[in-house]
């Protein structure tokens, strides 16, 4: 962005290039009123909207109107096209004291602005959010305005608020340098650009407005276009990865009914998309707008850094060829001037205190302020003498423990002194002195839960800190515990709270003097430090050190005695301590302390106290010089000539040369000279570094530096020439120290020299630094006794270096530049930025307007092998939502047009909610663990995994399938078993093995054992409600049978709608009595029949049911006006009742011709939302039968006890059939009363003493959740578990270890055997495959003994290539499978691929397929097109055992022979099932199994109740259940989005955040992830957000 030109001239050129334009200009009071518009705006005070309209209004008159466009984006749109003119140069002499323009500090901001005005056609989908949430945050926002904001090291700081109003006036023309800047501050730039980007050309001096005006009408149109964006969603979702799914499957899909079809509302439209599946337009469309954002062209993506290549992650980080490299020569230690030795210098600090308090006791020593800005208090060096005396006498002589004295010289002492109390502090620090004790000060400790307190608590311990000192007001104000005692603060050790004011100590006899000797090596004083993880630090300084500090600064800043200085920066630390407390006492200087209460109160009060003063030098930071900028307008008669010394602290901040730039044009007509502003550079470790000199020294003139940023990412100075949008311009902080030699090592590794255009860290050997870490010799190590290395390896110099954690170079005239600081660096795909940077041109993007104070905190945290940069910024309380992610989406594009780096969070929290560093600055580690932890609560995120995560594994391609044959041999030839396996073989015929139909055998036993009891229904309460024996059921289904014969024909299909109980199992014998065909429905839920009815009106459609039988109560329901909502009623076939039938049986029995002959129709949901029907012969039910009863061991003298639903499946044939073939009892526990008694169902097993129970998840789940906590209870009651032999869960899917392992544990108290818990697996082709019944020891004889389910793990990054690797447990990425149960009598079991249909070796993954007599004979559709299916009922394999006809089960798994044998002897095959293989999800050519990233999921927060995964248009959706405040929701989107890509490698493409309960589960408690996809993109599942990650 070149200058726009001088000119009104200028301004017209950009506006219109018509002829009418052109000449135009504009009058200096509309130029004027504009600037004050702007201010308005940009301080807040005008909306955007009243902003553009009095803009427009302004303007009117000078802009041809084209008809019908609203002026105000007529000048948009062209200013937008304004960057092409051509750049008018302007050769205008310069005033002699004008700066280069070439670093004027707005320019960061321009170039921001250019960057965005580069990215204008981006459009990003807004998260959505529930109202709540919004209206939560809202509130949240509009707390109490901050008291303590704007960090001591924070970029921008904002005016106070009662200064907001006075629009600025312009008094007089002959100052247009103040205007000029005027603007520029207050668009809060000047206090944020880290980079004065663009090096414009020296323009004349009233160009300014017109660029500012120009740079925020692109912003302005920017922002218009984000707000307008609309984008139409096209038919068919683009594919983005190009992977795109196999089209087969939704064919397939489209033929078997999905219950997903049945919509929930008759009246909205529904748009298809290209996968089939209707969804409302809002939440596809913000996919749709994602993808788009997507597909664009990024940056080529950096070159992988590990390679999954199976075996191992292999970090191959590749070094861009084309990367800057240091080209200079080696650079050498640069060494400062002699340090000068003065006669008659005290020998020691407390010597100087000595002198002055018995020489000089009247001179003052230190002035305080109370708010106000009144002086309280001058203590004058005869005080402080005196004072201190006392207060060491006192501590040596008058506190003792146990008649021993609690303090001896050397030991260390806490110094808990506020801010505001300069004075008490400084008698504390040389009491301390005098007493030979080592003051360690610190923060006031506000509440128990102070950002970083239990850090300084573990400081204090390490130092072995027994007593505090502190004021009278402060110990008041400190939390206190219920004793009255001073609360002890978490990790802090035990103290006593010692009060300094003056009733507290004694006064010495005459004869006792304190021992005032010369400075050693003892330890001073220790300043504590936090390091960039968060932990404290205590770093010593010693007496010599502190000294020769001393007289280095005295020689370097010229000071001489009784000089007034002013100080605004903490006195406990750092400058604020070495100037205002120490280097003064050494130099007999009179300090004005300004306390940062009064600086937030009054941002001029320093000004005003040099004034006042006459203060010759002033200690300040940059912050302090912004907010006098803000405030200066209603002072005239300020004048800063009387300064020789503008020391700025912070010097090597980023945004400290915008600030110095700023206040020198505003100051230098109150007689500021520009030579008095002297940056300085400071470190914990190695004190004061370097510090501009004064004027009168003969010192090099300042000098500055505009560096690419690109090279200095890599470490490489390169002086930027071509004027760039991304530079950081950096001003010198002076020459090193006097006595001090410094040189410049290398980031990483060994210490070596760098060379002189590379940046590395400053290194310092002065007698005047720190001499360790208190306590921690390791680090001091590396830290305090660095010795550099030249390039062959030598040592530099026979001293050792401090590491000042600066990072900077030596330029020329051996200047010092400081670029950033270690504990900001953030080292990202091997490329360096500093955090300080990142903040700048945040605030570049509009601050005044959105950022509450400016309060932006940047850190990056470790995702998947390398750093990711984080933006948290707090937003104002009056910003819209709107408003945020506009702001966001612009600070993103901004970070990355001017860093080249991307962004993975941007986070906005509520105004005052970050945690807050002592002088209100925000506590960077505190907020990073808060990140972290999901402790953050966030207002609005906006996650970018898309762009920075370029470090994935390569996608796998696929290769070209090797042959079944090529197979086969290969896993012979490697020695690999072909996996397959087979039950036992079903035995001779047993008593009733002469029937070939299951209603025969209920006749026989009706004959034979007319009372045996078969049935035992149990109601909530635990009492029968219901029983049934073997004639009374016969009787009950012999009325049904007379009720339908005459009224239906032989064959047809019946629905049986009935709750579990009696009723429906003697209805399924009536049923098959008469000839029909039944079919188990579940009735609908009364209070939920919008959604269960339809499902109940779709089976019986389906299945062709001619006839519903049902109970009155249902019958009721079926027809009544609720239900006519739902569904339409008039279109049910005859509905029977079977209340009431009369006692009459019919004719004769119906017998079917020929066993194959279609028993019984079962339907259910699958996992997939996919209604299918099974068609169960007679045959395969009989067949069905005998395996369980061999495998269960089942027969008349036995108990059993079921708590599943009896409508589809095993839980089916457990209710209806097998009770009957074999004989046994079965105890009936309705899965639906445990909601209202959890413990009915274990109640049961316990007081029938039951030694086999079969149960589903759902009820385990309800168990473990709703007694967990009672088992004691339950044990009163006396509820004894041991009686369990084989407690089996019923499912269809892989067996959930966590919960089956989690049950054991908690019942293990009530006798449960933990080898009692086992699985069983079924699907649609076949019912039963496998069950577990375990024997708990039992010799052979007494049945057939079977192993214990076995649990293997197995590497889950082989298992998303589909082969099974075993590793030992708890090795990182293993994964634990349960073996699913011992496969059934009768069935066998092979491994195939499912391509190539070829049999697979024990180490794949494949498809499970099964032979066995009472597999289902074939779906039941409602188009009767079998043949799409047929493969799924009878199928051969492509190459091997051609001829047995199989089943394909539809689940993914693998056999392994396990060490365990069987009662014959054999060795037992464990079948383990993974997962469905319509549910798997393949991404990056992988296959992934749902389950897994949700375990993941569900670990990452407590708050995580419940998660479901799916895809779609390959974007991973992940949907999570929050269990907890809503204003958690956000923080779980980051933690969701790192924990997949850490765990799985996937990048989460949308995040959304529901209420529990939201998720569907079938009746066996599977997740219907399908439905909860439908839902979700029908914008059914009112989520409380939904986070779109770029």
């Amino acid at each position: 962005m070149a200058e726009r030109g001088s000119s009104a001239g200028g301004l017209s050129v950009m506006l219109e290039p018509s002829a009418a334009a052109v000449g135009m200009t504009l009058p200096s009071e509309v130029r004027e009123k504009l600037a004050e518009l702007e201010l308005e705006l940009s301080e807040g005070d005008i909306t955007q909207k009243g902003y553009e309209k009095k803009r427009s209004k302004l303007l009117a008159p000078y802009i041809p109107q084209i008809q019908g466009v609203d002026p105000s984006l007529q000048i948009d749109t062209r200013v937008q096209g304004s960057s092409q003119v051509l750049p008018v140069k302007h050769n205008k002499s310069r005033a002699p004291n004008t700066r280069d323009e070439r670093f004027r500090s707005d320019l960061h901001t321009e170039a921001v602005q250019a960057a965005l005005a580069k990215y204008k056609e981006r459009k990003m989908p807004m998260p959505s959010k529930r109202r709540s949430v919004l209206v939560q945050s809202s509130v949240e926002a509009c707390t109490p305005p901050d008291t303590s904001s704007a960090s001591e090291d924070e970029g921008s700081l904002r005016r106070h608020g009662r200064l907001t109003s006075t629009p600025y006036q312009s008094h007089s023309h002959s100052h247009p340098t103040v205007e000029h800047w005027f603007n520029r501050v207050i668009q809060g730039s000047s206090t944020s650009s880290s980079a004065s980007s663009t090096s414009s050309h020296p323009g004349g001096r009233n160009s300014a407005p017109h660029s500012a005006l120009n740079a925020n009408a692109t912003a302005a149109a920017l922002a218009d276009l984000m707000a307008h964006a609309h984008i139409e969603p096209p038919c068919a979702p683009p594919d983005v990865t190009g992977l795109s799914e196999r089209s087969s499957l939704h064919n397939e899909r489209a033929q078997v009914l999905s219950v997903r079809g049945v919509s929930r509302s008759n009246n909205h439209v529904v748009m298809e998309t290209a996968d089939g599946v209707p969804v409302n337009s809002r939440v596809s469309s913000k996919i749709q707008q994602l993808l788009n954002t997507l597909k664009r062209p990024k940056r080529p993506p950096l070159p992988d850094f590990f390679v999954d290549d199976f075996e191992d992650l292999l970090d191959v980080q590749q070094v861009d060829p084309n990367q800057p490299r240091p080209e200079g020569q080696q650079t050498s230690p640069l060494e400062g001037e002699a340090l000068g030795v003065g006669s008659g210098w005290a020998p020691s600090l407390t010597a100087a205190l000595q002198r002055w308090g018995t020489s000089q006791p009247k001179a003052p020593c230190l002035t305080a302020l109370d708010t106000a800005g009144k002086s309280v208090y001058t203590l004058t060096y005869g005080k402080l003498w005196t004072r201190s005396q006392k207060l060491a006498y006192t501590l040596l002589n008058k506190l003792s423990s146990r008649s021993e004295p609690l303090l001896v010289p050397g030991d260390r002492v806490a110094l808990v002194f506020p801010n505001s109390d300069p004075v008490m502090f400084m008698v504390a620090f040389y009491g301390c002195l005098l007493a030979e004790l080592v003051p360690v000060p610190i923060e006031v400790p506000l509440t128990k839960k102070d950002a970083g307190s239990q850090q300084i608590g573990f400081l204090l311990g390490s130092c072995g800190v027994s007593l505090a000192l502190t004021t009278d007001a402060c110990q008041k104000g400190l939390p206190k515990a219920p004793t009255g005692e001073v609360a002890t603060f978490k990790g802090w050790p035990r103290l006593l709270w010692f009060v300094t004011d003056g009733k507290h100590v004694a006064k010495p006899p005459k004869d006792w003097h304190p021992p005032v000797r010369e400075a050693n090596n003892d330890i001073a004083y220790i300043e504590y430090k936090t390091s960039k993880e968060g932990s404290t630090m205590g770093v010593s300084v010693s007496q010599a050190a502190m000294l020769a500090h001393c007289r280095s600064l005295t020689q370097a800043c010229g000071y001489t005695e009784g000089e007034t200085i002013t100080n605004v920066l903490d006195f406990k630390r750092e400058a604020g301590l070495w100037h205002g407390v120490l280097t003064s006492v050494w130099k007999r200087l009179h300090v004005v302390s300004i306390p940062y209460s009064l600086m937030k109160v009054n941002p001029l009060s320093w000004i005003q106290k040099v004034n006042a003063f006459k203060a010759v030098v002033a200690v300040v930071k940059s912050r302090d010089m912004h907010w006098s900028l803000l405030a200066q307008r209603e002072q005239r008669d300020l004048s800063l000539g009387c300064l020789r010394m503008l020391i700025v602290a912070d010097g090597a901040n980023p945004w400290s040369i915008s600030s110095c730039d700023a206040f020198l044009n505003v100051f230098q007509s109150r007689g500021l000279r520009p030579e008095v502003i002297c940056p300085c550079a400071c470190s914990s470790e190695a004190l004061t570094v370097a510090i501009r000199r004064p004027p009168d020294s003969s010192v090099p003139p300042p000098g500055k530096a505009v560096l690419s940023m690109s090279s200095l990412s890599y470490s490489v100075i390169r002086v930027d020439t071509e004027e760039k949008l991304s530079v950081l311009t950096v001003q010198d902080v002076g020459q090193v120290l006097p006595g001090a030699l410094v040189c410049v090592v290398r980031l990483e590794g060994t210490a070596f020299l760098c060379q002189t255009d590379e940046v590395g860290e400053i290194c310092v050997s002065s007698g005047a630094s720190g001499v360790a870490y208190y306590g921690l010799p390791g680090m001091t190590k590396n830290v305090f006794e660095t010795v550099p290395l030249s390039s062959s390896g030598v040592p530099v110099c026979d001293r050792a270096f401090t590491r000042t954690s600066l990072l900077g170079f030596v330029g020329p005239d051996g200047l010092v530049f400081v670029v950033g600081k270690m504990d900001g660096l953030m080292v990202v795909s091997g490329r360096r930025h500093n955090a300080d940077d990142v903040v700048a041109t945040a605030l570049a993007v509009e601050p005044m307007k959105f950022v509450y104070r400016g309060r932006i905190a940047v850190f990056s945290v470790s995702v998947l092998h390398d750093e990711r940069i984080v933006v948290v910024a707090e937003q104002r309380p009056d910003a819209s939502e709107e408003d945020s992610f506009q702001w966001m989406s612009r600070v993103l594009q901004a970070i990355d047009s001017i860093h080249q780096v991307g962004v993975y969070c941007l986070a906005l929290v509520p105004a005052n909610t970050l945690p807050k560093a002592p002088l209100g600055g925000i506590h960077i580690s505190e907020t990073k663990q808060r990140f972290l932890e999901g402790a953050l609560h966030p207002c609005n995120v906006l996650m970018c995994p898309h762009t920075c995560v370029t470090n994935l594994p390569k996608p796998r391609q696929k290769q070209p399938e090797v042959g079944p044959a090529s197979m086969i041999v290969g896993n012979l030839v490697s020695g690999k078993r072909i996996a397959q396996a087979c039950g036992r073989d079903v035995g001779l015929m047993e008593d009733n093995e002469q029937f070939l139909y299951i209603q025969d055998v209920l006749q026989w036993r009706a004959q034979a054992t007319p009372d045996h009891p078969l049935f035992v229904v149990l109601n909530s309460k635990g009492t029968v409600s219901s029983t049934a024996s073997c004639l009374q059921l016969h009787k009950k289904a012999e009325r049904v049978a007379a009720a339908l014969t005459g009224r239906l024909n032989t064959g047809d299909h019946v629905a049986l709608v009935y709750p579990p109980g009696v009723e429906l199992i003697a209805t399924f014998y009536g049923c098959l009595y008469a000839g029909c065909v039944p079919v188990t429905v579940r009735p609908p839920h009364p209070q939920n029949l919008a959604t269960t009815l339809p499902t109940v009106k779709m089976i019986v459609e389906v299945s062709k049911s001619v006839c519903i039988l049902t109970t009155q109560a249902i019958m009721k329901l079926l027809k009544s006006k609720e239900a006519a909502a739902a569904v339409e009623v008039k279109s049910w076939p005859l509905v029977m009742d079977t209340d009431d039938l009369p006692r009459k049986k019919s004719a004769q029995m119906y017998k079917p011709p020929t066993p194959e002959m279609l028993a019984y129709l079962d339907f259910s949901v699958s996992t997939t939302g996919i209604l299918a029907g099974v068609k169960m012969s007679h045959s395969a039910t009989s067949a069905l039968c005998r395996s369980v009863k061999l495998q269960c061991e089942l027969y008349p003298s036995r108990q059993i006890a079921l708590c599943l639903d009896p409508y589809c499946g095993l839980g089916l044939a457990l209710w209806c059939l097998c009770s009957v073939y074999a004989g046994h009892q079965s105890i009936l526990v309705p899965p639906l009363e445990l909601e209202t008694n959890p413990s009915l169902w274990l109640c049961a097993v316990s007081q029938y003493k039951v030694r086999v129970t079969f149960c589903s998840y759902s009820v385990m789940e309800m168990c473990t959740k709703g007694l967990g906590a009672q088992t004691e209870a339950l044990k009163m009651r006396s509820v004894n578990l041991s009686c369990v032999r084989t407690c089996m869960v019923v499912a269809e899917e892989r067996p959930r270890i966590a919960l089956t392992q989690s049950f054991s544990k908690i019942f293990k108290d009530l006798g449960l055997s933990p080898r009692a818990v086992s699985t069983t697996f079924g699907c649609r082709v076949n019912l039963a495959i496998c069950l577990q019944p375990n024997r708990l020891g039992r010799p052979p004889e007494q049945g057939t003994s079977g192993p214990d389910p076995t649990t293997v793990y197995v590497d889950m990054r082989a298992l998303r290539h589909d082969r099974v690797r075993l590793v030992e447990k708890g090795s990182p990425h293993s994964l634990p499978l349960m073996e699913s149960g011992k496969i059934l009598p009768g069935v066998k079991v092979i491994i195939a691929n499912t391509e190539t249909k070829g049999p697979l070796g024990d180490s794949h993954l494949g498809e499970v397929w099964v032979s066995s007599p009472h597999n289902a004979s074939g779906y039941y559709t409602v188009y009767g097109e079998e043949a799409l299916h047929a493969d799924h009922f009878n199928t051969k394999l492509s190459f091997g055992d051609t001829q047995t006809v199989w089943a394909r089960t539809g689940y993914l798994g693998f056999l392994r022979r396990t060490e365990l044998t069987d009662a014959n002897g054999e060795r037992h095959d464990a079948l383990y099932v993974v997962g469905s293989v319509d549910e798997t999800l393949e991404l990056r050519g992988m296959r992934y199994h749902p389950i897994d990233i949700e375990t993941s999921v569900i670990r990452a927060h407590r708050s995580i109740a419940e998660c479901a995964v799916f895809t779609w248009t390959n974007l991973l959706v992940v949907v999570v259940e929050l269990e907890g405040s809503e204003q958690q929701a956000l923080d779980l989107v980051a933690l969701v989005t790192n924990v997949v890509l850490e765990e799985h490698y996937l990048i989460v493409g949308v995040v959304v955040v529901v209420d529990p309960g939201v998720i569907p589960i079938n009746s066996r408690g599977e997740k219907q992830r399908m439905h909860l996809r439908d839902g979700f993109l029908a914008d059914q599942l009112d989520p409380i957000y939904v986070a779109y990650n770029m």
